[in-house]
C-alpha cells in the first residue's frame, strides 16, 4: 500500500448506507479520516428494490463524509453479499529465467495476472484476486515470495466472480450517487481479518454475520476462501415477528427485543411479566410473560440457523468446517445465541471475540473491514479512492484495470 492512499469504503445494508473513509499513515495502518451512515430501505431480502432510494442514501452519505473531511470523493469501494459471489480455486506455475535472481515484484504481479485467465460464465465477472500462497519449486510455500530463489512458483489463488446484473445495477446506484465504484468485495471476505481472532485466520472457520435483514456466510479453510452466500433473514425479522404476534408497534418490538434478548427459553431465569405499551384497541396495556416474547426470537434464530445448517450440508462442506464465528447487529444483543447455534448446527459456535471489533461501532464495522482489506492488498502499487474516474468507461473494464494497477507492475 503507499502513504497518503485514501481509502473510501461504502456498505448498503439492509437498513442504512455507511461509509468509512480512512488514509494510509507513515506506519502502513489504517487512521479513519470519517465515517457516516444514513438509513435506507432500497434492499429488501437481499434485493435490490428501489435504485434511487440507495442512490440518495449514498449521496447524503458521501456528503456528510466529505463534509466531516474536507475532501472531494469521487470514487468508493462497496462490499456486496456472498449470494451474488461466486469463488473459483486456481493456480499458475510461473518459471523464471535466472532462479538466482530472486523472484520479481513483476514476477508475482505477472503470475497474478496469468491466475486469472479462466472461463467466466456469461451471467458473470471477475471483481477481485485473492493470492492465497506462493509455492517454491523445493515445496517451500510462502505468503510474500519476492527475493526468493528458486526456478519456478506456483500461485495458488482465489477468483471472485459476481452476477454481472447486480454488478451494473450497483455501478447505476452509484453514477446516481456521483460515484465511481473503484472495486467490490463480498462481505466475508472484507470482514474476515477483523472478526476473527489470529488463531481462527489460520483455522477450518464459517463466519456469520447476522445483520439487520440479511446473514451472510463465508467460509475459510486456513487462509483459502471457499465458499460464500446470503440467507435473506436478520434481526429486523425477529423484531417484525414480535410486533406481529404481540400486536405492537415495531419501535416497542425493538426495545423489547434488546432489553429481554434470550435465544433459548430454557435459559430463563425469571419468567417476569411484560406491560405491553402499544397493543391496539381494547387489549391496550396487555400483559404477558418474558417467556411469550422469548419464544417468538428462538422460533426465529432457530430458523436462521436451520436454513444456515441446510445451505452449508448442501454444498457439501459442514464436515470441513472447525469452528463457527458468530457476529452482527442483528444478534448481538441475543444472549445465548452462539448455544442455539452449537445445538442446531452441531459445530462449535463462538461469538466473536476480535481485537478489533469492540472498537468499531456496528454500524460502521462492514465500511470499516472493507477499507482494512483493500488497504493490506498484497503487491498494490496503489489502493487510493481519491481520484477522479473516467464515468464513461464501462465498469467491468474499470474493476479490472483496477486489478492491475493493484497487482501489475
Amino acid at each position: 500500500m503507499a502513504i497518503g492512499d485514501i481509502i473510501v469504503g461504502v456498505d448498503i445494508g439492509t437498513s442504512k448506507v455507511s461509509a468509512v473513509v480512512g488514509e494510509v499513515n507513515n506506519f502502513s495502518q489504517i487512521e479513519i479520516i470519517c465515517s457516516t451512515s444514513s438509513k435506507c430501505e432500497g434492499i429488501k431480502k437481499g434485493k435490490i428494490i428501489n435504485e434511487d432510494e440507495i442512490a440518495l442514501a449514498i449521496a447524503k452519505t458521501i456528503e456528510n463524509a466529505e463534509n466531516e473531511a474536507n475532501i472531494k470523493i469521487n470514487s468508493a469501494y462497496v462490499t456486496i453479499p456472498g449470494k451474488y459471489a461466486t469463488i473459483v480455486q486456481n493456480n499458475v506455475t510461473k518459471e523464471l529465467k535466472d532462479k538466482y535472481a530472486g523472484i520479481s515484484v513483476r514476477d508475482v504481479g505477472q503470475a497474478i495476472m496469468q491466475v486469472r485467465d479462466i472461463e467466466v460464465p456469461e451471467d458473470k465477472v471477475i471483481i477481485d484476486i485473492v493470492p492465497n500462497e506462493f509455492i517454491l519449486k523445493d515445496g517451500t510455500i510462502s505468503q510474500d515470495p519476492v527475493g526468493k530463489l528458486t526456478s519456478e512458483f506456483t500461485l495458488n489463488a482465489q477468483i471472485i466472480l459476481a452476477d454481472k446484473e447486480y454488478t451494473r445495477q450497483l455501478s447505476s446506484i452509484l453514477k446516481k450517487a456521483g460515484l465511481e465504484i473503484d472495486g467490490m468485495v463480498p462481505n466475508a471476505l472484507a470482514e474476515r481479518n477483523l472478526i476473527l481472532d489470529v488463531n481462527e485466520l489460520h483455522d477450518n472457520v464459517m463466519l456469520l454475520d447476522i445483520g439487520a435483514g440479511n446473514t451472510d456466510i463465508g467460509v475459510f479453510e486456513g487462509e483459502s476462501f471457499i465458499y460464500t452466500n446470503t440467507i435473506p433473514l436478520g434481526g429486523d425479522n425477529i423484531t417484525h415477528d414480535i410486533a406481529v404476534v404481540l400486536n405492537i408497534s415495531e419501535e416497542e418490538a425493538e426495545k423489547l427485543k434488546k432489553q429481554y434478548g434470550l435465544a433459548l427459553k430454557s435459559f430463563i431465569d425469571n419468567d417476569n411479566e411484560i406491560i405491553l405499551n402499544t397493543c391496539k384497541g381494547d387489549s391496550k396495556n396487555k400483559m404477558i410473560k418474558s417467556s411469550e416474547l422469548i419464544e417468538i426470537i428462538e422460533a426465529r434464530i432457530e430458523e436462521i440457523f436451520t436454513l444456515v445448517n441446510k445451505d452449508i450440508t448442501n454444498q457439501g462442506i459442514k464436515a470441513r468446517i472447525n469452528k463457527i464465528v458468530l457476529t452482527g447487529q442483528g444478534i448481538s444483543n441475543i444472549n445465548k445465541s452462539d448455544v442455539a447455534g452449537k445445538i442446531i448446527l452441531n459445530i462449535p459456535v463462538k461469538i466473536s471475540t476480535g481485537r478489533l471489533v469492540s472498537t468499531i461501532k456496528p454500524v460502521y464495522r462492514s465500511a470499516y473491514s472493507l477499507v482494512r482489506y483493500i488497504a493490506a492488498r498484497p503487491f498494490a502499487k496503489t489502493v487510493s479512492s481519491n481520484i477522479d474516474a473516467k464515468s464513461e468507461t464501462n465498469i467491468f473494464t474499470t474493476i479490472m484495470q483496477r486489478i492491475k494497477e493493484f497487482f501489475y507492475s
